[in-house]
């Protein structure tokens, strides 16, 4: 990919120098096209005639799951942020405000985070909500029995949390009793406040307040049902604008507004009386939903209609809006196949990234050259035109990358591809998930090595890919939000998103040294991270992430994020 094309994606992103404070990148662009403008246009103010009922989208299959401390997905997070609500929210500029608490501090050291939380608060069943019902929800998932795997991202500079994990080995499994009562987390006992105590200044603490895994559960219902608690209409209580009325797996989850819904959406912009999502994997079955008219955005558009779709600068009403995100694949380091990096490093440079983004992407992804993509800043602008030394990891001179990797596949034992065992890929059938799959089937073949490919439904591949079931996979990463951090951690030994299983000493070393307030330092042992990952080459990056779908120009209040949310709280539809 030509640097051009990086710079144009900063550009498109709205991240300015001025977000060198970890902050949150700026508007997408679909904020103000995407036929609803931002969440100020409300039911009141629509020109046309407005209809409340409610109304019908697709952004995913069946969810792995919906419980809030267990969800790594995209899609599974959509669903969070409309049915629960943080101590913190992001609203439709992308700037942290209160949710369930109306105001909080950070102490002037930077290790004491305090929220106050909103008078009257309930959950959807209508029973009073405080700030023990976070303080049990933290506690929930630092227990390693949980098996968070958001826990050490979330929760890892909290104060205690070694001890609450019961001090996990480079495996990631507790070496002594686990204590969740050590998370340094305390409800006040009115319920009023919530005081948090970091081990180490975080300066964008206040983000992963308002990320969706650190939603509250009602200790009650989790305690009377087990996991099944949130996996039926009739034992799913949340907290937020919308609530589950309905769930037919395979079809359709009906969300209703919540009637004791207490937080930071206003609720005189939440006019919608339901939202209902459908459960489809299948690109041609939305495709066919929306033409219908029964969904009225759907995010799995087929692959092969995108040639004759109509963009929405065009005047269409197909969107294409950058996020911070990175499609990679993973390689279980645990299998013989992969355990010599020469292989690993082989496998990633025989692959032609600015043929896959814009040939079989057809132009809706960017090539990646790093793990960490553009638009994520730190200390002298933008991480990536500062990593490497300003130069990609992986170069674009493809002939000359494949003459390397046949190079390197030969100094590791297996000239031609002889003597390497088949290995099979792993993917869910949906995009170009597929397309991809048959390429590397050819690129992999070019260099004598047999691949054979695995479809899975997406609640199945999750699940498997996360307990180490493969042998490569396809992989991705939506940042959380705007620091390195949010990607590279994923690689550190005990990280419970490290699906690859990738360890290297150094590498969390460097990790765990840049957990410091010294921002300068905090950028270089990132940078130095990176650097020793991508030699390793634990991963393979593919392309850069941009979402793209079709919306309905009926559908208005509602926005997309930069990190691959969709809101719609504000939802309605006008006639």
């Amino acid at each position: 990919m030509k640097r051009i094309s990086r710079r144009n994606f900063l550009k498109v992103a709205g991240v300015g120098a001025a977000a060198l404070g970890l902050a949150a990148c700026g508007g997408s662009k679909s904020g103000s096209t995407a036929t609803s403008g931002t969440a100020s246009s409300a039911a009141g103010s629509s020109t046309g005639s407005v209809n409340t009922a409610g109304f019908t989208v697709q952004y995913g299959p069946n969810p792995e799951t919906l419980d809030p401390s267990l969800n790594s997905a995209v899609d599974g997070a959509n669903t969070i942020i409309t049915i629960f609500e943080p101590l913190l929210i992001i609203n439709e500029n992308n700037e942290v405000i209160g949710g369930q608490a109306e105001s909080w501090e950070e102490s002037e050291d930077g290790l004491t985070w305090t929220f106050t939380m909103r008078d009257g608060l309930k959950w959807s069943d209508g029973t009073d909500l405080t700030a023990k019902d976070f303080e049990y929800s933290f506690k929930r998932m630092a227990d390693p029995a949980t098996a968070a795997p958001y826990a050490a991202t979330c929760l890892g500079m909290i104060d205690g949390y070694d001890a609450a994990a019961g001090f996990p080995d480079a495996d990631g499994n507790p070496t002594a009793e686990p204590n969740p009562d050590a998370l340094n987390v305390k409800a006040s006992d009115d319920g009023k406040t919530l005081t948090i105590v970091l081990s180490y200044p975080c300066s964008y603490f206040d983000k992963m307040a308002a990320f969706a895994s650190m939603s509250p559960v009602q200790q009650a219902t989790v305690e009377a049902n087990g996991d099944a608690w949130c996996t039926s209409a009739e034992t799913f209580v949340s907290n937020g604008p919308y609530m589950i009325t309905e769930w037919t797996p395979s079809e359709r989850i009906v969300l209703t507004k919540n009637p004791n819904y207490v937080g930071g959406w206003d609720s005189s912009k939440i006019v919608s009386d339901s939202i209902t999502l459908l459960l489809l994997e299948d690109s041609s079955a939305s495709f066919a939903a929306y033409n219908s008219g029964e969904a009225v955005l759907i995010k799995d558009v087929p692959t092969d209609e995108i040639p004759s779709l109509t963009k929405a600068e065009d005047g269409g009403d197909f969107y294409v809006d950058t996020i911070l995100g990175t499609y990679y694949i993973s390689m279980n380091l645990q299998r013989d196949a992969f355990k010599d990096a020469k292989v690993r490093k082989a496998l990633a440079l025989a692959i032609d990234r600015d043929y896959v983004a814009n040939t079989i992407m057809q132009g809706t992804y960017s090539a990646a050259s790093n793990i960490v993509g553009p638009g994520i800043v730190d200390e002298n602008g933008y991480f990536y035109d500062n990593a490497n030394g300003g130069s990609p990891y992986i170069a674009d001179d493809y002939e000359a990358n494949m003459a390397e990797a046949k190079k390197l596949l030969e100094e590791a034992g297996y000239p031609n591809g002889e003597g390497y065992p088949t290995i099979e890929y792993s993917t869910n059938d949906s995009g170009y998930h597929v397309p991809l799959a048959e390429y590397l089937q050819q690129t992999w073949g070019d260099l004598g090595i047999t691949l054979s490919i695995s479809k899975m439904e997406w609640s199945a591949f999750t699940a498997a890919r996360r307990a180490g079931e493969y042998d490569v996979a396809r992989n991705g990463w939506v940042m959380d939000y705007n620091d390195p951090s949010n990607m590279i951690e994923m690689f550190c030994t005990d990280n419970g998103n490290n699906d690859g299983k990738y360890s290297n000493p150094d590498f969390d070393a460097a990790m765990e040294a840049s957990k410091v307030a010294d921002v300068a330092e905090h950028f270089a042992q990132l940078h130095k991270a990176e650097d020793i990952l991508m030699e390793d080459m634990g991963c393979i990056p593919v392309a850069y992430y941009n979402d793209f779908w079709l919306q309905s120009s009926s559908l208005k209040g509602v926005w997309h994020s930069p990190y691959g949310y969709w809101y719609f709280q504000y939802g309605y539809i006008e006639e």
